[in-house]
């Protein structure tokens, strides 16, 4: 191996690294942009269509930039699908539970979504996965459920998922499907113009959504900045990051940078939302980290390549 190569690979993964570090910061970016139950600020309605429309307006200045081709017919469809589960049902139900839920909960309960892109690859595109990682797939969800229900019971809620945590895995469902969408277009437009394709084509949706649900109360200025960081980095330019990391260092090598990102979000969440390390959350977050290197391990070869370069869209 060269040295030009080798420094190749390291450059792709740390743009890589990058790239997880940025998508991480999107929990506690949107707790501190929607505010809680007890002190609200943005509505999470308003939070998923002025993110998506900032992210629409970059993304029409880039897709200007590069003289990118109208998507064919065929291609669509796709998009229409990716619009749907990443632009509006993934941040719309994330911003909605983050308001009963700590980010650090959440990003156990989101720490699935390399499993579920996984199996929602094998469903869609009728790939194969081993069954290995179905055993895999069922133990990260049981763990999940469990942490739940003993999150619940330290609460004081009763036996049961919290509605936070339905709509947590309703938007972990979302993005799944938005993301495969997404990689089977992935090979004829690229991987940039997807995610831009994607928010441009939602802007006749997000902009009058956003001027109609534009806040009638004072807003804190912390509020607007994490809106302002969801929507430029979480929602567009994370993507060129990650992206550029997964073309330079490869993908499979790269992909494993995201094992990080729940407890890049728990750790963020301590100075940006003061909330504290919970042992019972680290604990859960590991052993759920750990099914899914386990679940990709198991997967079959032709799904990670497609599933890992959609997997971020956050």
């Amino acid at each position: 191996m060269t040295d030009a190569h080798t420094q190749r690979e390291n450059r792709g993964l740390w743009l890589g690294l990058l790239g997880v570090v940025i998508f991480a910061l999107t929990l506690p970016m949107t707790r501190l942009a929607t505010g809680t139950v007890d002190a609200p600020q943005l509505s999470p309605w308003f939070v998923t269509f002025a993110r998506a429309a900032l992210a629409g307006g970059l993304s029409a200045l880039y897709l200007l930039a590069v003289r990118a081709p109208w998507p064919k017919a065929a291609q669509r469809g796709s998009l229409w699908l990716s619009l749907a589960g990443n632009v509006v049902g993934y941040p719309l139900l994330l911003g909605w539970a983050l308001r009963y839920v700590t980010a650090s909960h959440a990003a156990v309960i989101t720490a699935l979504l390399p499993l579920a892109t996984a199996a929602a690859a094998a469903w869609l595109m009728h790939q194969r996965a081993r069954w290995g990682f179905w055993v895999f797939a069922g133990l990260g969800s049981a763990l999940v459920a469990v942490y739940s229900v003993l999150r619940a019971i330290q609460m004081g809620h009763g036996v049961g998922l919290s509605w936070a945590d339905t709509l947590l895995l309703g938007a972990v469902v979302a993005a799944s499907l938005g993301y495969v969408a997404g990689a089977k277009v992935t090979a004829s437009l690229g991987a940039e113009k997807v995610i831009s394709w994607v928010c441009v084509m939602a802007l006749p949706i997000t902009l009058p959504g956003a001027w109609l649900t534009w806040p009638e109360h004072a807003i804190a200025p912390t509020a607007w900045l994490a809106l302002l960081y969801v929507g430029v980095f979480s929602m567009w330019a994370g993507f060129f990051a990650w992206f550029r990391g997964l073309s330079l260092g490869g993908p499979l090598r790269v992909s494993q940078t995201q094992l990080l990102q729940p407890f890049i979000s728990i750790l963020a969440a301590v100075p940006l939302l003061g909330e504290s390390l919970d042992a019972m959350t680290l604990g859960f977050a590991l052993l759920v980290v750990l099914t899914v290197f386990m679940g990709r391990r198991m997967a079959s070869t032709p799904a990670t390549p497609t599933t890992t370069v959609s997997r971020s869209t956050t």
